[in-house]
């Protein structure tokens, strides 16, 4: 009798593209799927850190470069995606969150979340999708959403917003992608401490509150997340499209 063999987790001979990669879940995302051997394309504005990052990647005997890049410039973003080779994984992390109240969010919050955290998100994806399509690449394109993508927050009004949004946004890439052969999932974090969170997590008040809603009782680590992420962007994942997957400790289950 023939044993079933687990699909393999390896990324060897693909091409990644990972949004926000200079620091934070970006550059544990780019770490992962570079160990597991893909050839990995930082993209951030900073070219300092994405450069060191790529340096590190290359010292560890990984296969990485980097690309400035600003997601938020759509046109020029997708000009810059398309004169590349094409990709076989993307991880849509680039985002951005400005706490307030609802009562106190101000129309230039709203926009600078939304443009980033989704319509930014929406144009990436897109231009990776089209030279998939176009090379015939049955790729795998992972948004980095959030557990705020499934349930409401406080002074979370604009990024629960965003989030449930680019929620939406993946299931219907999930339809309209699938005949290409190409997934679209999302992962859905709890508060992982990273250089954004950090300022937030400073405030022990806030720590406490949510460290009550986190079940298995402590933070998340950017290496919670990168299992996951190599998971979702390899064959192990083959039959998953429209789907979250959440990281989150517990928050959401009641």
């Amino acid at each position: 009798m023939a044993l079933p063999r687990t699909p393999s987790f390896r990324l060897d001979g693909r091409r990644a593209l990972v949004t926000g990669a200079g620091r934070g879940i970006g550059l544990a995302a780019a770490a992962a799927l570079a160990e597991a051997g893909a050839h990995v394309v930082l993209a951030a504005r900073s070219r300092e850190e994405i450069e060191a990052a790529a340096e590190e990647i290359r010292a560890e005997g990984g296969s990485a470069e980097a690309l400035v890049l600003d997601v938020a410039d759509i046109e020029r973003a997708a000009a810059q995606i398309a004169a590349l080779p094409p990709f076989h994984a993307l991880v849509n992390n680039a985002g951005t969150n400005r706490p307030a109240a609802f009562q106190d969010v101000t129309p230039a919050d709203f926009d600078a979340v939304m443009a980033l955290n989704l319509r930014a998100a929406f144009f990436v994806a897109q231009a990776v999708a089209r030279g998939m399509i176009a090379a015939r690449i049955p790729g795998a394109i992972l948004h980095v959403s959030s557990q705020m993508g499934h349930v409401g927050g406080a002074r979370r009004s604009v990024y629960c917003a965003s989030k449930w949004a680019i929620e939406g946004v993946a299931r219907a890439m999930a339809i309209d992608l699938a005949p290409h052969g190409i997934r679209v999932n999302t992962l859905c974090p709890t508060f992982i401490e990273t250089p954004m969170t950090r300022p937030f997590l400073q405030d022990e008040g806030f720590r406490a509150q949510v460290m009550q809603k986190i079940k298995l009782g402590r933070l998340g680590q950017v290496e919670d997340l990168m299992g996951a992420i190599l998971f979702l962007c390899s064959d192990a994942a083959s039959l998953m499209t429209g789907s979250s997957l959440l990281v989150d400790g517990g928050w959401t289950a009641g």
